[in-house]
């Protein structure tokens, strides 16, 4: 029989959950509420090693003082950055169109880090990636942003879904730029003695 393996996961980001559960894990969400503000001359990558540790902290502090069972927590965070300028969530379909202008027709990379912790020990990944964009038109940019989907994205786009048809070369991890480096995250969660390809 297949051992399933059981780990909570501090994100709301439903493509973290589908990647984890395709690789034949079970998640239970925990909540990690942090204040996401990028620090004073921190560059992207060391923003999100941050984050991603200190969603790791916020999420083991819920498992704590809920008297929850151990187990590995992972915690992730994404930004997407054209040099030193870092692309989140768009708040609104203006500020979604504003960051595709942006991003049309360059080389962007995509930084996604992994933290997985389990009492006090954290261990955490990264994975960068580097994006090129074809010149997009007004009328695509439109139309991409009624579609709704950059909305909950870093970046404001998706590469799993319409988006796709923007990325014109992609050097790096595909499921990175999704959000989970899939990689770097089975080799994270073998440290903490749970073997992937085992379950």
């Amino acid at each position: 029989m297949t051992a399933v393996h059981t780990l909570y996961l501090a994100s709301a980001s439903p493509r973290r959950k589908k990647i984890l559960n395709q690789l034949g894990l079970m998640t239970a969400r925990i909540r990690a509420d942090i204040d996401e503000s990028r620090h004073y001359g921190e560059s992207p990558r060391e923003y999100v090693v941050r984050l991603a540790r200190e969603k790791a902290a916020a999420g083991w502090a819920v498992v704590e003082a809920e008297g929850l069972p151990a187990r590995p927590l992972l915690a992730a965070d994404t930004t997407v950055a054209l040099g030193d300028e870092i692309f989140g969530k768009p708040a609104d379909a203006d500020e979604a169109r504003r960051m595709l202008r942006r991003l049309s027709g360059t080389v962007h990379e995509v930084f996604t880090s992994v933290a997985v912790r389990l009492g006090g020990r954290v261990e955490v990944a990264t994975s960068v990636s580097k994006v090129t964009f074809s010149v997009l038109s007004e009328r695509q940019i439109d139309a991409y942003v009624a579609s709704g989907e950059p909305m909950d994205k870093a970046g404001a786009y998706g590469i799993q879904g319409r988006a796709g048809l923007f990325v014109a070369y992609l050097e790096g991890s595909y499921s990175g730029v999704m959000g989970l480096p899939v990689h770097e995250t089975g080799r994270l969660l073998a440290t903490f003695g749970i073997d992937v390809l085992a379950a």
